[in-house]
């Protein structure tokens, strides 16, 4: 005796719908640091590091030329404004020392005066 009853096939399972990724910004914990850069018109620099409301550095000296390469990395309009500085800098510093030249070749000249012969 046999029966006519159709087995049905296994029902294949469904493929997961493909969507974007859950975001993991949720998941992403985010520090906030501020750098605060200062520097003065003789050339002379300080870093200091805040995160939050904490001051994790102050008062750090910082030198012209790590300044510089670190606004070049930045962006250019960064590098831009702080060769502005530091060219002015540089100039006052060029300055003092062509005053200071001059004064020291009248005192080598007063001293070469008192020299017995």
């Amino acid at each position: 005796m046999s029966t006519n009853v159709e087995e049905e096939p296994e029902a294949a399972p469904q493929p997961r719908k493909r969507g974007r990724p859950a975001s993991t910004a949720r998941k992403t914990r985010t520090v906030e640091l501020t750098l605060t850069v200062t520097g003065t018109a003789e050339g002379e620099w300080q870093a200091e590091l805040t995160q939050g409301s904490k001051r994790v550095v102050q008062g750090l000296t910082v030198p012209a030329a790590a300044v510089a390469r670190a606004a070049t990395e930045l962006h250019e309009d960064i590098a831009k404004a702080i060769d502005t500085v530091l060219d002015q800098a540089r100039q006052q510093h060029r300055e003092k020392m062509a005053a200071l030249e001059a004064e020291l070749a009248k005192v080598r000249q007063a001293l070469a005066e008192l020299q017995e012969d």
